[in-house]
């Protein structure tokens, strides 16, 4: 059983990330995870909202003032310098123009593409770290689907394999749209994700199966957006040991009767095993990815939640 090779996707990502030098200072924010390690399996298209509105490097640094809801970016010491409507246009923009794109990965705590945590100052000069960059506040508006990440938060391990699952979900749901949103081709599409969903969200797994449930009666045009947006707000849970074991479990029974008690107990102790925390989800996996080749089965074959990304990124070595 394996795996075929997954399309080079292609990713937005904030130009200092790759070590372009872009920052208020000149300098950059190289990530080697993202220029070296990512950049073999994704096409990038760098981006750099403060340059893009006419902004130098090196330039003044702007900053987050007034209502973290709906702040304001000025100059830090020309606080007449408002680019806010720059930002946010530019946002809009490229939300429109960046169709191909299936994730953004942002420098964290800017006042322009930080995702979370950006620091909004107050009149008496007091930061309130609840603000979203402004850019990036926009992009997630306009395009609330589309897997959106941090760089500081691509260090840990679960967010890393949730963001990359989340990726080519993504970029598989925009081949399906490429080719035409049918009734039949979004069921294959939910059954594709089966267990994928199941492992991050049990109780949204059932929904969109109830959703699905009267596809007959709607117009697919209609129905499949609506479908895709509650699937990726779904996929952004992250998985637990318990949700993934319980996933073990159920592909483990396409197995009950190709195998003999012995290997069967050996499976569902690795399982355990996983589940309490002493193997990483690699091993039990494998070792079902192991009998699945002796034992084929063409549903498991097209499941998602087996190969969610590709192989060699070991995004499953270390959950």
């Amino acid at each position: 059983m394996t795996a075929a090779q997954p399309p080079r996707l292609k990713l937005a990502i904030s130009a200092c990330l790759l070590g372009n030098e872009v920052r208020y200072n000149g300098g950059h924010k190289q990530s080697q995870l993202c220029s070296q390690t990512l950049a073999r399996y994704f096409d990038f298209q760098p981006l750099c909202p403060e340059m893009a509105i006419g902004l130098g490097a090196p330039r003044e640094p702007i900053r987050l003032v007034g209502d973290a809801r709906a702040p304001r970016a000025v100059g830090t010491v020309t606080r007449s310098l408002d680019v806010t409507e720059a930002l946010v246009g530019y946002g809009e923009r490229m939300a429109a123009q960046l169709a191909d794109i299936s994730g953004l990965i942002v420098m964290q705590k800017s006042p322009s593409c930080g995702m979370e945590r950006v620091k909004v100052y107050q009149d008496d000069g007091r930061p309130a770290e609840k603000g979203q960059g402004l850019f990036t506040a926009t992009i997630a508006r306009l395009r609330p689907e589309l897997p959106i990440e941090e760089d500081g938060r691509l260090n840990d391990p679960v967010l890393r394999e949730n963001f990359i699952a989340r990726v080519y979900a993504y970029g598989d749901w925009q081949r399906l749209c490429a080719e035409g949103l049918t009734r039949k081709a979004i069921i294959a599409f939910h059954s594709r994700h089966k267990y994928l969903l199941m492992a991050h969200n049990p109780l949204k797994y059932r929904e969109l199966g109830r959703l699905l449930a009267g596809i007959g009666e709607h117009d697919p045009a209609e129905l499949g957006p609506r479908y895709f947006s509650a699937l990726m707000a779904a996929l952004q849970k992250c998985a637990t040991r318990g949700t993934h074991a319980n996933v073990l479990q159920h592909l483990s029974g396409y197995l009950r009767r190709a195998l003999p008690s012995e290997e069967r107990r050996e499976i569902q102790q690795l399982i355990e095993q996983y589940r309490s925390g002493v193997v990483p989800l690699v091993v039990p996996l494998t070792m079902l990815k192991y009998h699945f080749r002796r034992h084929p089965d063409r549903y498991i074959a097209l499941q998602a939640y087996m190969q969610p990304h590709p192989e060699d990124l070991s995004l499953r070595n270390a959950i």
